[in-house]
């Protein structure tokens, strides 16, 4: 009885085996295609095919940035529109004052209020003026006069900066070179204009050389001024952060100091172009003051008053370029109302 029932239980066992086999067998026969069809559908050329990006596929992103673009351009465009009216309100503003003082320059000599001799109306200086431009006088000599103001005014913030750094910085400096400075800057510089001519003769040399020293105070006393009135907050943050001193002049110093500083250096500007233009009065064979000088004798009057106003408009430009200069270094401060 219980062999035979022993019998029964290993056939039950080993049919039960064999199914679990089958079983096993079929699972991996049906796992077996799901395996091996990426590779199939990666190697054959009908699903590479399938599967190759199309030409367009990137072409959603390019769609989408094509309206972006565009829409900026469009709103930049209405923007400059609904701006139009107050940009030439402003310019309107800005050019009222010199577009009368034009006007009643060509109407009082008109109208005899002037001697016209003395102050032609200003259609006769400009007529004038585009006979200088035209035969090439008024270039060569305005190059002339723009190579030496540059050259003189150049040399003057190479050496004015960092002398008034280190006045303004350091005390002992100061109080060496106090009394000399004081002596030197209540004098003119036209008044020593015949000192030069003396000393380094009527050439280049002398011009550059006045243009140098007119050129060195306003940006000297004004870079002492702008290093002695740094906020001491901020050099008390900066001490304890335990900056060196050349990193305290990069870092604090000299971007607190160029508000100031460019105040000097757009003076000298100015001063640069006057200056010159008195030196070339006296001795010279080009440029603006020889131009205006020489026209007075000739009794030119119109090309006179073309030759003045060709300093002005250089001084203009020159001084605008400045201000540019200077609105990039100290793009750091915050606007009073911001």
């Amino acid at each position: 009885m219980s062999s035979t029932t022993g019998t029964t239980a290993e056939k039950a066992d080993a049919t039960h085996a064999t199914t679990t086999t089958d079983a096993a067998n079929r699972t991996e026969t049906v796992q077996a295609p799901s395996l091996t069809k990426p590779a199939e559908s990666a190697t054959s050329p009908e699903a590479g095919t399938s599967t190759a990006p199309t030409p367009g596929a990137s072409s959603p992103p390019d769609a989408r940035r094509a309206p972006s673009l565009t829409a900026r351009v469009r709103r930049t465009a209405l923007r400059t529109v609904r701006r139009l009216p107050y940009l030439l309100l402003k310019g309107a503003t800005k050019s009222a004052a010199i577009v009368a003082l034009l006007l009643l320059w060509e109407s009082a000599p008109r109208a005899g209020l002037v001697d016209r001799t003395f102050l032609p109306p200003f259609s006769e200086v400009a007529d004038a003026w585009w006979g200088l431009a035209t035969d090439g006088q008024l270039a060569d000599n305005a190059r002339a006069s723009l190579a030496r103001s540059f050259s003189g005014f150049g040399i003057a913030v190479a050496v004015a900066v960092p002398l008034g750094l280190l006045i303004g910085w350091y005390r002992p400096v100061a109080d060496l070179l106090g009394p000399l400075l004081e002596v030197f800057r209540n004098t003119a510089a036209l008044a020593l204009l015949p000192v030069f001519v003396l000393l380094l003769g009527i050439g280049e040399t002398s011009k550059i050389s006045i243009v140098v020293y007119a050129c060195t105070w306003p940006i000297l006393l004004n870079t002492i001024s702008a290093v002695r009135h740094v906020d001491p907050t901020l050099l008390k943050l900066a001490k304890s952060m335990d900056l060196s001193a050349p990193r305290l002049f990069q870092k604090v110093i000299l971007p607190a100091s160029v508000p100031v500083m460019f105040t000097g250096i757009r003076l000298a500007g100015a001063v640069s172009i006057l200056v010159l233009v008195a030196a070339e009065m006296i001795g010279a064979k080009a440029g603006l003051g020889y131009l205006i000088n020489a026209s007075q004798y000739n009794f030119a009057i119109p090309q006179m008053y073309a030759g003045i106003i060709t300093i002005s408009a250089i001084g203009v430009v020159f001084n605008q370029f400045l201000v540019t200069v200077e609105r990039r270094l100290s793009s750091w401060r915050v606007p009073a109302g911001g």
